[in-house]
């Protein structure tokens, strides 16, 4: 394999040192498979809870997000949004609910490739992985900022209520109901699945670099004597 196609894809793993050390070349799959494995299945599993209380709903109102849909009280909570003139929460992240199976499905993808490619360019693979918890927080932070800062002046009971920021996370009050929000399974198993990538990484760099170092030296010491000998051979 060339230099500039070992930068990219990285070295092969030798017969003989991968029976010497099958375990440190296994380890970084392993833990790269249960990373896939955690993000495959949080698409199934909702992201985020918000729970409403009030002395006129004892047993609560609740809204539970996935990634693509959002179940629970979404008809009653529109309904009292409407008075305060929030818009329905159908409204929110429409692109980012249509197209979140397929981006998820594309970062497991590019998850699995990172065991395929043993150089520093695994790290890009990597990137949207680790970094995706923190894009979807941001992005339900954005809408929920942008819902409750925009209220319509002409609702029913818009002078009841200032402009309002629900809770991210923990604990809130909106006017006469108590919120608390919560991360669901899904969203934890999203953050493990980060941790696991970057301790797959830690593992990857320790299995590949040294035969990527190694592979450099020979390449380096291959165009240094084909130098010399062509130097022979214009001085001859």
């Amino acid at each position: 394999m060339n230099l500039d196609l070992t930068k990219i894809v990285g070295p092969r793993v030798p017969a003989e040192e991968l029976q010497r050390r099958g375990l440190r070349y296994a380890l970084p799959t392993l833990v790269l498979t249960l990373a896939r494995l955690a993000l495959l299945c949080s698409i199934f599993l909702p992201y985020w809870q918000l729970d409403l209380k009030a002395p006129q709903y004892p047993r609560g109102l609740n809204v539970t997000t996935y990634v693509n849909h959002v179940t629970g009280d979404v008809r009653e909570v529109d309904s009292l949004n409407h008075y305060i003139g929030m818009r329905p929460l159908a409204d929110a992240a429409q692109l980012e609910r249509s197209i979140a199976i397929v981006a998820l499905i594309t970062l497991v993808l590019l998850v699995e490739g990172v065991a395929f490619i043993h150089s520093k360019w695994a790290v890009l693979f990597a990137l949207p992985a680790i970094l995706y918890p923190g894009i979807f927080l941001a992005d339900l932070y954005y809408w929920l900022r942008s819902f409750g800062n925009n209220l319509d002046p002409t609702a029913a009971m818009s002078n009841s209520v200032k402009p309002f920021t629900p809770p991210l996370l923990g604990h809130g009050k909106i006017g006469q109901f108590e919120s608390h929000a919560t991360m669901g399974t899904g969203l934890h198993l999203a953050i493990a699945c980060s941790v696991l990538v970057v301790v797959g990484l830690v593992l990857h760099r320790r299995a590949y670099r040294p035969l990527y170092e190694a592979a450099r030296q020979a390449a380096k010491a291959k165009g240094a004597a084909g130098a010399k000998a062509e130097s022979r051979e214009v001085s001859a």
